[in-house]
């Protein structure tokens, strides 16, 4: 009973309001499955681009990421502790190849298993179109780690911009019975 008296207390405290929620991406880790370089502009597309905190579309301004035309592409944000997530917004490439982020499956857990591609899903990437924002829900999942993951498909994966709205959770330890 002190345990769930805690816990509530806690969350009162911490006020999990949608008005609280921030985006925690932009002081995360992030990290994707290869890195794409375009030499044509000598651009690096690296993971921390889609977490940059700039919404530009467009790729040749150097603010997106991209993978290499990899078989199951992911990137992932490591949010350094675990968050309980309300919702994740995207923003999409705006200068061509929208479609290629369809099928992708956003995914929230604690486990870097498998580059943290076994984690639990919060939601797929049905349709998004070229220069497209969206956002998908996540519920109050809670994990450290957000991938976006292009399974079963060859494809590269670019992302402009990966918004992780959370707020911190406190991992409280589980007592001796």
């Amino acid at each position: 009973m002190e345990i769930l008296l805690t816990v509530a207390l806690y969350w009162l405290v911490t006020g999990t309001s949608a008005q609280t929620y921030k985006n925690v991406a932009l002081r995360g880790r992030a990290t994707q499955s290869s890195i794409y370089y375009n030499f044509n502009i000598g651009y690096l597309s690296s993971a921390i681009n889609a977490v940059d905190g700039n919404l530009n579309s467009n790729f040749g301004f150097g603010s997106c990421s991209s993978t290499n035309n990899d078989d199951s592409a992911w990137w992932r944000v490591d949010l350094l502790e675990p968050h309980k997530i309300s919702h994740i917004t995207i923003t999409n490439r705006g200068d061509c190849c929208g479609d290629w982020l369809n099928g992708g499956d956003l995914l929230i857990g604690n486990s870097i298993e498998n580059d943290g591609n076994n984690n639990p899903s919060c939601a797929q990437i049905n349709s998004m179109s070229t220069g497209s924002t969206q956002t998908f829900q996540c519920y109050g999942m809670i994990g450290q780690f957000v991938n976006i993951i292009l399974p079963g498909k060859q494809q590269y994966l670019q992302l402009c911009e990966v918004q992780v709205f959370g707020v911190p959770v406190a991992i409280l330890p589980v007592p001796d019975l």
